[in-house]
C-alpha cells in the first residue's frame, strides 16, 4: 500500500502519485493483524496442563454441579480446569436461577425454564467440544456475565 505523505491518504500499490496533491507517494509495509476473541483465552494456559486436564475439564460440562465439586478436587493446581470451572459454574447458576423463577411462576415461567435448560444444555454441548479440542473460550451467552472472571 502506498500512502501520500501531505494527504495521508492510501493508495494501491500500482499508484506513483497522489490524484489530490501531485506528491509522490511512499510504499508502507502493512503487516496483517491477527483478530483473536476477547473471549478466547486459549494462549493463556501452557500445552502441559492443557494435554494433561483436558479429561478434568470435560466432567463440569457433563455432570454440573457433581461434576464441578469432582474436578476442583481432582484437578489441583491446573489453571486450564480451573478455568472450565468457573465457566461451567456460571451456566450451572443460571439454570438454577432459572429454574428457581419457573418454580415460582407458573405457565410462563415453566415455559422460560424450559427453554433456559435447553439453551444451557447446547453451551454445555459447545463447551465440551471446545475442550475437546484442547480450546479455552468462555462459553456463549454466559461469557458476558461478570461474576466468576
Amino acid at each position: 500500500m502506498k500512502i501520500c505523505q501531505n494527504c495521508k491518504l492510501s493508495f494501491p500499490d500500482n499508484a506513483n502519485f497522489c490524484p489530490q496533491c501531485n506528491a509522490p507517494l511512499t510504499y508502507v509495509n502493512v503487516q496483517p493483524q491477527h483478530m483473536t476473541s476477547p473471549t478466547d483465552h486459549t494462549a493463556e494456559f501452557e500445552a502441559k496442563d492443557i494435554s494433561e486436564n483436558k479429561v478434568l475439564a470435560m466432567i463440569p460440562y457433563i455432570m454440573g454441579w457433581v461434576g464441578i465439586i469432582i474436578t476442583l478436587l481432582a484437578a489441583g493446581s491446573s489453571a486450564y480446569a480451573a478455568f472450565h470451572v468457573r465457566q461451567a459454574l456460571k451456566i450451572q447458576v443460571c439454570v438454577t436461577l432459572t429454574t428457581i423463577v419457573g418454580a415460582i411462576i407458573p405457565f410462563v415461567g415453566w415455559i422460560a425454564a424450559g427453554v433456559c435448560a435447553i439453551i444451557a444444555l447446547v453451551v454445555n454441548i459447545i463447551c465440551f467440544f471446545n475442550v475437546c479440542s484442547g480450546k479455552a473460550k468462555e462459553p456463549p451467552i454466559v461469557s458476558s456475565l461478570g461474576f466468576l472472571k
